[in-house]
């Protein structure tokens, strides 16, 4: 069954851009996706995600039209499988170093840091806060951006 909602080429794409990317509307994540995803693909995997309750919508009162996307406690949930996945394709496919560098920050943090990073997740999109300055969040971001800039990390 997991396989069969999360196994087609988009829907990991879309919760590693909301979980890692801080990008929660449609148009932050149609403009922001490295793999050029369709404005009509990405339609139907928040409709799918938010239809299984990996997803709920919020819509902004400033803003007919804005939807902001926020993950649900099983989306969260999936950090570990993400963290495990991303060490996998860092070690075995050729990828380049600022897109290693998260998947090997998270896998030398281990379960400890997963659930660091799971609990700011859900302070964010389930309780409404912000990411802290000095979070998990920030720590992969800011290696991230080094080796993006050709800085030591």
């Amino acid at each position: 069954m997991t396989v069969e909602l999360l196994g087609d080429r988009w829907s990991l794409v879309v919760l590693r851009d909301i979980i890692f990317g801080r990008h929660r509307r449609f148009r932050e994540l149609l403009r922001h996706s490295v793999e050029g995803i369709a404005s009509n693909v990405l339609a139907d995997r928040l409709k799918r995600m938010s239809d299984v309750g990996l997803l709920t919508r919020h819509g902004d009162p400033s803003h007919r039209q804005k939807i902001d996307y926020r993950l649900t406690e099983p989306a969260i949930q999936l950090v570990p499988v993400m963290a495990q996945l991303g060490a996998w394709g860092s070690r075995w496919l050729p990828t380049s170093a600022e897109l290693a560098v998260r998947a090997e920050l998270l896998a030398d943090g281990g379960p400890e840091l997963w659930s660091r990073f799971m609990d700011e997740l859900r302070e964010v999109h389930l309780r409404g806060g912000v990411f802290p300055d000095d979070g998990v969040l920030a720590e992969l971001t800011s290696a991230y951006e080094a080796r993006r800039s050709g800085l030591p990390s």
